[in-house]
């Protein structure tokens, strides 16, 4: 049998290129070697976005049109949302039982988010858990495999350390899931930010050719290169990253001629622009017809509901059983 992979993002709404290389991409390759299960992490959204939850419907809606236009099977992979399973909840409250809170306040990407985010004294009781509430979304299907970006290892960790405590205590009932790192990097943004919707600086997958060029125009590119006859220094180059990123089988030539300064940064962004914007179309075309037949993306979440939520109380019924409880 085919092991068992689990992935989700949060609702934020259309995907951008640093969504589709640093996680979509490699979800679409690994559906094929493994049994997987993808989701809406809609509760998560809670964590840091408490305010706007009139946007989350709308928002999972068009996440799950871009996994579909991007390639996702939802036969191979069932899409779900995660609040309409509520076991995930159940899971979360027994996982809770079984970590200590100085462990959470460890997690590298808590301190992070407590530093990035300015909150302090401020953070919520869930906000400190959510890599519980990421331990039981992964659990509860029995996940062998989590893909994952390096920032989120830890996580997988407390994962682990979760279903090695709750298989000691009370049986083997869990495996212990290892991080699938994804293939590349992160992609920069267009100013050479780290690439997020609250900067303004990304690609939508649905973005038009017309809306492309223009974007990567205002790209950021080596500053000293500012006549075409300049030698270059593609490294730290925006544009030259997303080149590299998804034209790589001309990259050499691409990196030599801007040293030699017989490459243009007009030029060389009029090229990739043109090329990420093929490289979209097909994703561009599906969207069309998805947009228009928005019941039809309903009936596919419906189905996955349905087979996620077998999966669920599967699981659960052998957390009962274990626990002598529920």
């Amino acid at each position: 049998m085919k092991k068992r992979i689990l992935s989700g993002m949060r609702p934020t709404g259309r995907l951008h290129l640093g969504n589709y290389v640093g996680a979509l991409e490699n979800w679409i390759t690994l559906q094929d070697q493994y049994y997987s299960f993808h989701f809406v992490a809609d509760w998560h959204m809670l964590t840091t976005d408490l305010n706007h939850n009139d946007q989350i419907k709308n928002n999972s809606i068009e996440i799950v049109i871009d996994w579909l236009t991007a390639g996702l099977d939802p036969e191979k992979s069932p899409i779900f949302i995660q609040s309409h399973i509520k076991e995930h909840a159940e899971l979360h409250l027994i996982f809770s039982m079984l970590v200590t809170v100085p462990r959470l306040q460890r997690n590298p990407t808590v301190k992070e988010q407590v530093q990035n985010l300015g909150l302090g004294n401020n953070m919520s009781y869930g906000h400190l858990g959510y890599p519980i509430l990421q331990a039981a979304d992964i659990l509860l299907y029995r996940a062998d495999k989590v893909p994952v970006g390096e920032d989120q290892v830890p996580h997988v960790e407390i994962t682990r350390e979760i279903a090695r405590k709750f298989n000691a205590l009370y049986g083997d009932v869990f495996p212990e899931p290892e991080p699938l790192l994804t293939k590349f990097p992160r992609l920069p943004g267009l100013d050479n930010k780290k690439m997020s919707k609250s900067l303004n600086n990304t690609i939508f997958l649905s973005d038009t050719p017309d809306i492309i060029q223009k974007k990567i125009m205002t790209a950021y590119t080596d500053p000293n290169k500012i006549k075409l006859t300049d030698p270059g220094n593609p490294e730290g180059c925006v544009v030259y990253a997303y080149h590299k990123t998804f034209f790589p089988e001309n990259i050499d030539k691409i990196n030599k001629d801007c040293k030699n300064g017989n490459l243009g940064c007009v030029e060389h962004k009029k090229d990739v622009a043109e090329k990420i914007a093929k490289k979209l179309q097909p994703i561009r075309e599906k969207r069309k017809y998805f947009e228009t037949h928005k019941e039809e993306v309903e009936n596919i979440i419906a189905e996955g509901d349905k087979k996620a939520k077998k999966e669920a109380e599967i699981t659960m019924n052998m957390v009962h059983e274990a626990m002598k409880i529920g």
